[in-house]
Formats: C-alpha cells, structure tokens, sequence
C-alpha cells in the first residue's frame, strides 16, 4: 500500500475564501494526498467576515498564523512543517504577499528540512544525500563556475595529506569518465606526455579529478555528471559508484568535490564552501545562494581584489555570509599561480582561464616570484580556437608554456606546445588569504577534525 504524501498549504487572504477551499478541496480530494495543515502568510483584501483567527473553522483545516500579517512567518512555515511532518508544502499564496525572492527564501528554508517545495507550475525536490561513505568526510561546493573550486579542492588535499590523515578525492565533471576512475596521483609521475597519451585514448585528461592527482600527488576518484539545477541537484551522475570506491582504496578521509554549482548528491561529515567575489552579488544573496552557503562550516571568498570585486563588495559579502550563517568561519582570499617545476630564468607562455582583467597581477607574480619572463598570455583554455590563436601568436617567442591542467589544457595547449619543441610545466593556483589574522590552514584542518569526530561519533 502507497503511504499518503503529507501536505502542509501555504494561504493568504488575497484570495476570496471560497476560491481557496476549493483549491484546498481539490487537493484533498487526490487519493495520494493528506493535508495536514495550513499556515497562513499573509494578505487581508479578500478576507471580508473572516479574520485569520477563524480560517481553521471556515476551511475545515488547522490553520497557523502569525499576528503582524504584513510579514512572510518563515519560522513559522518551518516548525509547522516539521512538527506535521510534512512531505511537501504547497504553496497557494501569490503576488502581492509574496514575490519571486521570498519564494526562494521559503524554498531554501522547507528544502534545509528534506521537504520538498511545489506551487502551481514548480517543484523543487531536497538534494539527493546518499548515506553511504564509511570513511570520514567532507564536501567542498560553491555558488558558482569558475571560482576556484577545484584549485582549494587540491590545495586541502594536499594540506590534508600532509599531515598525515591519507585522504582520497571524488570529484565529478561534465568530462567525466563512464564508469568512475582510480587515478593514483599517489604513484605514478603525470608528465605532459602521459596525459597526451590519455588524451589520444579518448580519455579528457584535463578533467578535475586528473587536476587533483596531479596538484596533490594523492589518489582520485574521476567521475561524470550531465545538467544542474538551480539547487544543485545532477541530472545523471555516477558518484554514488565513486563514493562507493571510496570506501574500498587505501584511504581514511574523503573529500567529495562538487561541480560548479553542482553538489556531490552524497552525505558527508562537514561542508566546505566557496563563494566568488567576481559573481553577481544577486547570486550569492538571492535564489539558492543562501541555501549553499547555510551548509558551510567554513566559507572561503576567492577572487577578493580588483578588478574582479571591490573591498567593498568583498566585506558586503563576508558579512552577509555572517548573517546567514554565524556558525561558519569566513576567510577571503586570492588566488595566484605556481608553477609545479621551476621556470626560472625561462621566456613563458601562460595559459589560465583567469579573466584577462586580471592578468598583470598575475605576470607580476609569476616574474617575481618565479624569476621568468611572461612573453604571452592567454585566458582561453576553455575556449580551443580562441587558444589556438593566442599559442599561434605568442609560441615562436616562448622557451615554456605555463598551463593550468583545465578544459583544453592537453588536446590543445600541450599538444601544440610539445609539437613546437617547448618544455610544458602545469600551474597550481594556490588560494592567499588577504588579512594577516586570517588562518587557512588551520581553518581546513579544524574542518577535517570535526568531520572525524563526527564520523565517530555516528
């Protein structure tokens, strides 16, 4: 026998009485739906003899509300839903009670609970949260594309291997393999031929999980994954049989590694999140920022100088993570490069998928801190004509090329290179905070003790 969905029903009194308990009505009149309740929100135009008070009696339906009737109750719609134990809040409300932000903020708060939110033409379902890693973990997700997820991903990797806690990266992209793959960073020297070699055999030898073995020289996972929604939820992915690798290798923490805006559909430990300070402010304050960043034990800003954000963009959204979440330690931070084996004294060719505003900074460092002339840049690794325009341009004049191991970084930047007689050398991005008092070693590390001490304590 199919168990009755429960269903708690967002009202407002914008709408005549008799029009909303037909609506209710309606609903309760599919067999595989039980109302539970309704919590009013709002609204008093069309309310004529009726007064929120005696909503319950009219409707023939427990109704909640709170007394100042100009303000959306989130609380309230969060403790009735739990205490009904509601599967899905359905909301029959509409403009002007609320509008497209506060139904964003209704999502993120009944979707934080494992409920799914629905109105007349949406439906936003809980994230998929496999319980199923034996190991102690944590996730690493961000707001956004191209904030830097996989460079803090290797960077805590390497940090974590470090110190001794032997830990092994799932990470999924859009480039990912069929079936999940052990790359073992851990064993075998990832030279630009090897990943040539890859590359020819059909395998994108740039995707994130080859990034990660050859940043932090530990084992990984690959896997795929096709769509994003607006939550994060995957259209199809194989994580779940990479989690389930997981539990199998030689390593006692996981670190499950999101793409872009999409997160590992698997239930870890502890959270940590990225927030860039070049996305649209909207992004991170509206729609399912909020939702993200909630889930953060630690929120690391990347991206904070100029051009990308200004210092007063970067505190405006440092304290905004605050606010929504004052659990969550918050460390700003740029990025910058470094080579994996020494350019010193070299001419360079630098290709990145940095924004081209941001270059001089960047050739600045690298010149002075890596002793190399930068003869020519590109930030179109992602873009293979583009790229192949800019290497055509700047390769007669380059000893090196200097490569993030993104996107077109094999089949195209190493490929032209090595047929060109240049030496090929990869580049980390290292994430710097921007504040002395600010510690992010630390910071991950606390991260990564909690997540322990949770696991044994399950």
């Amino acid at each position: 026998m199919t168990s009755l969905l429960k269903m708690l029903c967002l009202i407002d009194g914008e709408h005549y009485l008799p029009v909303t308990k037909s609506a209710l009505n309606t609903l309760d009149s599919l067999e595989h739906i039980e109302l539970v309740a309704a919590v009013f929100i709002g609204g008093t135009e069309k309310l004529r003899d009726a007064t929120p008070e005696s909503l319950g009696d009219q409707l023939g339906l427990k109704v909640y509300f709170e007394t100042d009737h100009d303000k959306i109750p989130y609380d309230l719609i969060v403790k009735v839903a739990v205490d009904h134990q509601a599967d899905v809040v359905m909301d029959l409300s509409d403009e002007p009670v609320v509008d497209y932000s506060q139904r964003f903020k209704i999502a993120s708060l009944v979707l934080e609970q494992g409920i799914c939110y629905e109105g007349p033409d949406f439906s936003f379902q809980p994230l998929d949260q496999h319980d199923i890693l034996e190991k102690p973990s944590l996730k690493i997700l961000g707001t956004g594309k191209r904030i830097g997820k996989t460079a803090v991903s290797a960077y805590a990797a390497r940090l974590i291997h470090q110190k001794q806690y032997n830990p092994c990266v799932v990470a999924m992209g859009r480039g990912g393999p069929e079936e999940p793959e052990i790359v073992r960073g851990d064993q075998i020297e990832i030279t630009p031929q090897y990943l040539m070699e890859q590359s020819e055999k059909g395998v994108h030898a740039a995707s994130d999980h080859w990034e990660d073995a050859l940043m932090s020289r530990i084992l990984t996972i690959g896997c795929r994954r096709c769509g994003g929604g607006m939550l994060g939820q995957v259209f199809i992915t194989n994580m779940k049989q990479g989690a389930l690798k997981a539990n199998e290798v030689d390593s006692d923490f996981v670190i499950m590694e999101g793409s872009g805006a999409a997160i590992p559909p698997i239930k870890t430990n502890r959270h940590i999140v990225l927030i860039g300070a070049n996305q649209p402010i909207i992004n991170i304050e509206k729609f399912f920022g909020p939702y993200r960043i909630k889930l953060a034990d630690l929120a690391i800003i990347t991206m904070c100088e100029e051009p990308m954000a200004s210092p007063e963009k970067v505190k405006r959204i440092e304290e905004y993570i605050k606010d929504v979440n004052p659990e969550a330690t918050v460390i700003p931070t740029v990025f910058r490069p470094k080579p994996l084996d020494s350019v010193d004294g070299k001419r360079v060719l630098f290709a990145t998928t940095a924004p081209d505003s941001i270059k001089d900074v960047l050739i600045k460092h690298l010149e002075e801190e890596h002793n190399c002339t930068v003869v020519g840049t590109t930030p179109y690794l992602s873009n293979r004509p583009l790229l192949q325009k800019d290497i055509q341009k700047y390769i007669d004049d380059a000893d090196v090329m200097l490569t993030e191991l993104k996107a077109a970084a094999v089949d195209v930047a190493t490929k032209d290179a090595l047929n060109a007689g240049l030496e090929v050398v990869y580049c980390d991005n290292i994430p710097l905070v921007i504040r002395d008092e600010d510690k992010l070693d630390p910071a991950i590390i606390d991260v990564v003790d909690k997540a322990i001490l949770d696991f044994q304590s399950k």
